[in-house]
């Protein structure tokens, strides 16, 4: 990327750019897209501005990204819109402030001048924050704190419950349409009273977070049990695989990237720092005396073809570790899965039985199948869920808890 191109002067400039945090479905086949929501607020709000402006026919007036794809193009496009916006909308919630992405676009655009074109008692940054959902009972970080914006002059249900509850809710609905219209007259005041030059498209992957980092983080774990391309079985295509273990990419061609990559963003959102190793690396010392941090492994079945290392799976269950989550990702979409589905779920019954009934030892796997998500989408709801689930037993084991040499009840406190 050029790091010192910026925009034409000439170039048409969205008015703002909308900057949310992704909410992951639920992990259920079909279930509606949550950000669906956020598309809608997007369109009211551009409605609004072109109602209140004279914008042109064909002119930007907002930005939005739908499309949760990784890769250079994703982060020059992100970076292009950073660079040119005339106002930037962080639309706050606790998952908000959680996400590495969104702290990057904070920081991004936050880097650029901001000029009043007559001075004012208030001080104009370029940024309109939007609640999301109230943020009452959480610490903004300080970038956010810094602001002082008063949302109250949008309507007190809005300041009291968020833009998210006054659409969802029907008695809310004209507390709404105050609100969009509002906050679409606060961007245009703000687009028009300020000058803000455009800036330089950055490589968006090496910009810091804008948010607050804190001390010490949680850590988590992430081991994956897989292949490398050159050590597959002849039944198995090097499709969904690369030089490394943790190259393994089950959800193509709907991702591209390595799972792990994703997993790692999801427990970063979480705001925990995860560290990716392939199960080979630390096998042994999850065996000794378990992982000295929550740990999220992620199978690929096809590997308990390999009887040596599914013989450490196995050994791994019987220790039955509380603070190991298992994840067993299947595309539906994978037809030579699918062709070869009675042979890996025997494979895997074998390596991993699921507890059942009156069955003492619990197994790594949920009785429920719950952590063989068949999707991208639902991937990023269960991987949000085993890290909980490990990080509940690894502080009730911090706590004194049931040690590793005795049979530990792993059904979670919080969530599926």
């Amino acid at each position: 990327m050029n790091s010192g191109a910026g925009q034409r002067k000439d170039a048409p400039r969205p008015y703002f750019f909308l900057s949310y945090a992704h909410t992951p479905r639920i992990n259920s086949r079909g279930a509606a897209d949550p950000n669906l929501w956020v598309a809608k607020l997007y369109q009211d709000l551009c409605e609004a501005i072109l109602q209140i402006t004279d914008a042109p026919s064909g002119h930007p007036v907002g930005f939005m990204d739908r499309s949760m794809h990784q890769g250079q193009k994703w982060a020059e496009r992100l970076s292009r819109e950073l660079a040119s916006c005339r106002v930037f909308v962080p639309l706050y919630s606790p998952r908000y402030f959680k996400s590495e992405a969104c702290g990057r676009e904070w920081h991004l655009f936050s880097r650029r001048s901001v000029y009043q074109r007559r001075p004012t008692a208030e001080r104009m940054t370029g940024i309109v924050p939007a609640l999301w959902v109230s943020m009452e009972h959480y610490q903004l970080p300080r970038v956010a704190g810094e602001l002082q914006f008063n949302h109250d002059s949008f309507g007190a249900e809005y300041a009291t419950e968020g833009l998210y509850a006054l659409m969802k809710i029907a008695a809310f609905s004209s507390e709404y349409h105050t609100a969009v219209w509002r906050l679409a007259r606060r961007i245009v005041d703000v687009a028009e009273q300020t000058v803000i030059p455009t800036g330089q498209v950055l490589d968006f992957e090496s910009q810091p977070s804008a948010f607050d980092q804190p001390d010490t983080a949680d850590q988590v774990r992430i081991s994956v049990f897989s292949y490398q391309d050159r050590e597959l079985p002849p039944q198995r295509s090097a499709t969904w695989y690369g030089e490394q273990r943790t190259d393994w990419q089950p959800y193509r061609p709907d991702s591209s990237r390595p799972l792990a990559q994703d997993a790692a963003d999801i427990a970063r959102g979480m705001g925990f720092l995860p560290t990716v190793r392939e199960f080979d690396e630390e096998a042994e010392q999850l065996l000794a005396g378990g992982p000295p941090a929550p740990c999220v492994l992620l199978v690929d079945r096809w590997a308990f073809l390999d009887g040596r290392r599914s013989d450490l799976v196995r050994r791994l269950d019987r220790r039955n570790h509380g603070t190991v989550a298992v994840i067993e990702p299947w595309n539906r979409d994978d037809q030579q899965s699918r062709d070869h589905e009675r042979m890996l779920n025997d494979l895997g019954d074998g390596v991993l039985p699921v507890s059942r009934g009156a069955r003492r030892r619990p197994s790594l796997r949920d009785e429920g199948g719950g952590g063989t998500p068949g999707s991208i989408e639902e991937f990023r709801g269960e991987m949000e869920r085993a890290v909980m689930r490990a990080c509940t037993a690894h502080e009730q084991q911090q706590r004194g808890g049931p040690d590793d040499d005795g049979p530990v009840d792993r059904r979670p406190s919080i969530g599926p």
